[in-house]
């Protein structure tokens, strides 16, 4: 039977048919786009149901964040947050705490009332914080573990009873990069090593699945058809694997999931052929929810909530170096491999050195093969040039940025890190639109909240937490703020010709909304409601 939906406007994201008021579905695949007239041929043929629950509302491409970590949202939400921003979460919101006094006094707070195993909480940065150390988190809690993970997610702090609870010690860790034992410091690459001793327990059966449940309802609640999962294997390629099919393969899960193995991973200890039949093996164990393709993550410098982001000169304001998470020359390595062997690349930028290593990369394999329409995408891209932005574009590069970056830092990092005009220009959405170059913005969640009208508003807008507007000339427009959550990122994922707009053929994704994010004044574009979405023509309230 079709399904015809009516809407106020329907946005479609089409520029050859961009308005209509009513689209018609059958078997999860949109039959037309236009008006309740223009659909009378398919109707006088064939059965239908016209629904006019959403006559009033406004619908628009099925939201998509091309960049997000189920995993990692698995872990981090059964956490407890401290964090220097409000968020909204469908069970609860967390007010912010802005200074080291509440933050220990919140940690306190928690310690006495949770009786958790090792207790953990997420949201810790420095600026607004304070440094946190092993003695630090002594002085408010000693005789139990404890772990402070940083906001980036690429640090975590323990006490004493933690690493005697984990069993690490001086002599261990002695040797190992990226840790600093006396502070009880793990980060970047030592991050590692401290999941590899945590994994038992933040990857417990029920506390993981309670983690993904609660993504589940994060995901829904934002309006999203399609989520992109960044990095297969974070934590354990196998487990995350499993239980992510066993959880969001059946027909409660109003999305899909666009799988991107985490390349260090499926590459360790194998060969390159052997990585490549690995990956094609991924391929064909694909579900209709959960799926691989010849995608691959990688990842250049460190952690932008972290402040280990490589920059150029002038750097720093304190002088200090960002950190690799994978050398420059291993990472030239592994792009030429994926390169020549036609896969999908994105890669894991968050300064403007990271972001020229990652060109000098591309350049090389496109002088080596050339490639057109080869999905090269700079993921997060908090800071790059003018220039770099050009090059990107001479050498087909996407871009998918992480805009929520300007919002919560910007005041502090022009303060405190890197000064006023390197911290207003962060994430340049108008240069990377004006020079056409395919850019769609992501949260990264948890590093930004998983709303895409959020996020659209913080492009839109480029209004800090302290209500600043930062590098106004980076301001995009609505309707790009909206192809950036929808055809755009598609295109970053390989599968707009699936999904991303409305017309004729794609599949039925759809967000339902209270207003257009179009038209309302753009500072209300956040408080746009998602009423519903339909994925596969399968329709979903949203959870309020």
């Amino acid at each position: 039977m079709i399904e015809v939906y009516l809407a106020k406007t329907i946005v479609t994201m089409n520029a050859s048919w961009p308005e209509a008021t009513a689209i018609a579905i059958r078997e999860g695949k949109i039959l037309e786009v236009g008006t309740l007239e223009s659909l009378q041929p398919w109707l006088i043929r064939f059965e239908h149901r016209v629904i006019d629950t959403y006559r009033d509302a406004v619908i628009v491409p099925g939201f998509i964040d091309p960049h997000l970590h189920p995993s990692m949202a698995a872990v981090i939400l059964p956490m407890h947050f401290i964090t220097a921003m409000p968020w909204s979460l469908p069970w609860g919101h967390v007010p912010a705490t802005v200074t080291a006094e509440g933050f220990d006094q919140r940690l306190a707070e928690i310690a006495k009332v949770e009786d958790d195993e090792v207790l953990i909480v997420w949201g810790h940065h420095d600026l607004w914080h304070g440094a946190m150390t092993r003695s630090r988190i002594e002085a408010v809690e000693s005789s139990r573990p404890v772990v402070v993970w940083n906001r980036s997610f690429h640090e975590l702090h323990m006490n004493s009873a933690c690493m005697s609870f984990l069993n690490i010690t001086e002599d261990i860790v002695e040797g190992r990069p990226q840790i600093d034992y006396a502070r009880g410091r793990f980060f970047e690459n030592g991050l590692g090593y401290a999941i590899q001793k945590l994994n038992p327990y933040i990857l417990a059966e029920a506390r993981f699945t309670f983690g993904l449940e609660r993504l589940k309802q994060v995901v829904a609640a934002g309006g999203h058809t399609t989520v992109g999962d960044m990095a297969v294997g974070l934590f354990d390629f196998d487990r995350e694997l499993n239980v992510t099919r066993a959880l969001f393969e059946n027909d409660s899960t109003p999305f899909r999931i666009e799988q991107v193995p985490h390349g260090a991973v499926v590459t360790h200890q194998r060969t390159f052929e052997e990585t490549n039949a690995f990956i094609e093996s991924l391929i064909e164990g694909n579900t209709p929810r959960l799926h691989f393709r010849k995608r691959i993550k990688l990842f250049a410098d460190g952690a932008f909530f972290s402040q280990l982001a490589q920059l150029l000169p002038p750097g720093y304001l304190d002088g200090h170096q960002g950190e690799w998470l994978m050398a420059p020359d291993v990472l030239e390595e592994r792009i030429d491999l994926f390169w020549q062997a036609g896969y999908q690349i994105h890669v894991h930028v968050t300064g403007d050195m990271g972001v020229e290593v990652a060109l000098d990369c591309l350049a090389k394999a496109q002088a080596k093969k050339p490639r057109f329409d080869h999905g090269f995408t700079l993921e997060h891209m908090g800071y790059a040039t003018p220039e770099q932005l050009q090059r990107a574009k001479r050498l087909g590069a996407s871009v998918s940025a992480n805009i929520y970056y300007l919002h919560e830092l910007s005041a502090r990092y022009a303060e405190l890190s890197v000064g006023y005009e390197r911290a207003s220009t962060m994430g340049r959405l108008a240069s990377s639109f004006a020079l056409d170059l395919t850019t769609a913005i992501h949260s990264d969640f948890t590093m930004a909240p998983a709303e895409p009208l959020l996020n659209m508003w913080v492009a839109v807008n480029r209004v800090n937490a302290q209500g600043e507007v930062m590098g106004p000339h980076e301001c995009i427009s609505a309707e790009q703020a909206l192809a950036a959550v929808t055809i755009n990122a598609a295109k970053v994922l390989g599968i707009d010709a699936l999904t991303g707009s409305l017309r004729a053929g794609k599949t039925a994704d759809m967000t339902i909304l209270s207003d257009n994010p179009l038209t309302v004044p753009s500072m209300a574009i956040k408080d746009v409601k998602v009423l519903a979405t339909v994925f596969e023509g399968e329709l979903t309230q949203a959870l309020q």
